[in-house]
């Protein structure tokens, strides 16, 4: 696809490619297809009178937006594989994992590099921190450059002569990061197969069913490269929502997408600053609970689906709303496997997925065809994915293993924006187990505490100790819940005599 990508921009060079909003929410062209094709070329010769060739690495700091793909498609053209910077990770555990990749050459934009230098104090309050990138290796400015920033790419290289590449779909093609620590660091690692096979995936679900209607031109609104790629290459333009949720929502409204991807967070501070959707709504990387999906349906989307996806397998399954919330057993319904995807379960009660689009290795590890989620899950009759919750998850209580994922689900009832259920030392090893829950923005808690009332009764010999109304602390580049966090903090609010039984 993102061959086929190339010779799709150049093919209606004048249409809107990127599109952003003004603070009113109009839509403002970012680039056209036209300028990011050309964008593309300029730095693939960049890159290649530099002197890098198929199969070095390239380090990426590029905020999300039209260099950033330029630079993605730049990398593709020449073999390159990228490694993808996240400053949400922390300075010393990327400077650990680029130890393993060596990048031949860091690409970043100024942004990224005020936050590994002169703004690291301000960003660090923001959760953001990068390592000093020189110290990575060569550093290339992409894009307008302050001062203190490295040398600019530059885009004035001699394009003839520039290569395509043309070896095997095997290699490497990029490098995302993930879990581990600073001692013993983990770096997903997809084939350029992989890669194309994922987004083929995510083209044929937005291709599907009758929203698709054969209008390419319509707007789709998303930041992730899975949903630019696919929508660009059928001739869509992608516009990047917006930070503020306020500004979402008047984008909303405005642009009028036919499909929308956001996450969990993003979907919930738009609700709350009274967005309206419409068409279909696809969200993912963190949980999605069958309240938010109808929640999303009653502000005007058609459909609204739950993705279920992995950074080492993009997307896995999906379910839309009016089948999850139809689900009435234990468990988070995340849909069917997707075409090609194949799910088991170990001995363990643990998750394995496989497909053409799953990760090809660890980096520093060998291949194994099969992705060991982390997830706890079972297969119902109609050979649907169910997770239990995450097996490191696990609360021990009075000798019992409890899941939280098998439980959570009944915490989001009408009014609850999000709950979670932590477990809290009590000492000798035990646990308490406690739900936490936000409350939606006016829904006061006593009427919230009724409201649970009887789905706590149904949880059985799982019933928390106690239930805590609070915000819960949320961490990563998807915005999931911060479980350790949301411990700790629930320890705090006990010990000072906050929250009541469950």
């Amino acid at each position: 696809m993102l061959d086929r990508l190339e010779h799709a921009l150049r093919a209606r060079p004048e249409r809107p490619a990127v599109l952003s909003a003004t603070r009113t929410g109009a839509t403002r062209v970012r680039a056209t297809r036209g300028e990011l094709a050309e964008l593309a070329q300029a730095y693939a010769a960049a890159l290649h009178a530099r002197g890098l060739r198929p199969g070095d690495t390239v380090g990426v700091a590029v905020r999300p937006g039209p260099r950033a793909l330029a630079v993605l498609l730049a990398l593709w053209r020449l073999g390159l594989r990228g490694a993808v910077l996240d400053p949400g990770a922390g300075a010393e555990v990327l400077r650990a994992r680029l130890a393993l990749a060596r990048p031949a050459l860091v690409l970043a934009d100024a942004a990224a590099q005020a936050v590994a230098g002169w703004a690291r104090t301000p960003a660090r309050r923001a959760r953001l921190e990068l390592p000093e990138l020189a110290g990575l290796g060569p550093v290339a400015t992409v894009g307008p450059r302050l001062p203190g920033c490295a040398p600019a790419l530059g885009t004035g290289a001699p394009r003839t002569g520039v290569p395509v590449y043309g070896g095997t779909d095997a290699a490497d093609a990029v490098i995302v990061f993930t879990s581990g620590t600073t001692s013993r660091p983990r770096a997903v690692v997809h084939s350029r197969a992989g890669l194309a096979a994922g987004m083929d995936t995510v083209a044929s679900l937005f291709t599907a069913g009758p929203a698709s209607g054969g209008h390419d031109a319509e707007p789709v609104l998303g930041g992730t490269f899975f949903v630019l790629v696919p929508s660009l290459t059928r001739g869509a333009p992608v516009a990047l929502p917006a930070r503020s949720p306020g500004v979402l929502a008047r984008q909303l409204r405005r642009l009028r997408p036919r499909d929308t991807y956001l996450t969990p967070p993003q979907l919930r501070d738009a609700l709350g600053a009274g967005a309206r959707f419409g068409g279909r709504v696809w969200t993912g990387s963190a949980p999605a609970s069958a309240a938010l999906l109808d929640r999303v349906r009653a502000a005007g989307a058609d459909q609204a689906w739950g993705v279920y996806a992995l950074t080492e397998l993009f997307p896995a399954a999906a379910v839309e709303s009016r089948e999850k919330a139809a689900f009435t057993g234990p468990g988070d319904l995340v849909g069917a496997p997707l075409p090609g995807v194949r799910a088991a379960v170990d001995g363990d009660g643990q998750l394995l997925l496989a497909g053409p689009a799953a990760r090809d290795r660890y980096l520093g590890e060998e291949p194994d065809p099969w992705v060991r989620t982390g997830d706890r899950a079972r297969l119902d009759g109609a050979g649907r994915i169910v997770l239990e919750g995450r097996c490191k998850d696990m609360v021990l209580r009075r000798a019992e293993n409890i899941y939280p994922g098998l439980y959570e689900p009944g915490l989001h009832v009408p009014g609850v924006e999000l709950g979670v259920l932590v477990g809290v030392p009590a000492g000798d090893g035990d646990e308490r187990l406690v739900a936490v829950v936000q409350p939606q923005r006016g829904v006061p808690e006593p009427a919230l505490r009724a409201a649970l009332s009887d789905p706590l009764r149904r949880m059985g010999t799982a019933r928390p100790d106690a239930l805590l109304f609070a915000r819960i602390p949320l961490s990563g580049r998807s915005r999931k819940p911060d479980r350790a966090a949301a411990s700790a903090l629930a320890a705090g609010l006990l010990a000072a005599g906050r929250g009541g039984p469950a």
